[in-house]
């Protein structure tokens, strides 16, 4: 009787363990993009001029979600990101721009 309530005890463990790695490698799958802000091209023309976003674009903005902080702290890449005609995308996409 001892030696079953080992194994059924090594079994609950064995388990536990293969639940917790299997709900860890399913995070990794939905993981974030990348932060690359080359892919932010399709947004060019919406943010040098008054122009409607594509939805190439407002797709590309909501990828690029997390990493808008990041591109506002560049110095090369802030002042297109902080410029009104983003802001306007970002809104006219849904996209809020962070307070970082």
């Amino acid at each position: 009787m001892l030696m079953m309530k080992k194994n059924t005890s090594y079994l609950v463990t064995f388990a536990a363990v293969a639940l917790f790695a299997m709900m860890m490698m399913g995070n990794m799958s939905v993981s974030r993009a990348a932060c690359v802000a080359t892919e932010l091209q399709p947004c060019l023309g919406a943010i040098t001029s008054p122009t409607p976003p594509t939805a190439l674009c407002c797709t590309k903005l909501k990828q690029q979600q997390s990493c808008l902080c990041q591109y506002v702290k560049d110095p090369n890449l802030g002042k297109y990101v902080n410029s009104p005609n983003a802001k306007k995308m970002a809104q006219k996409c849904g996209v809020p721009i962070p307070k970082c």
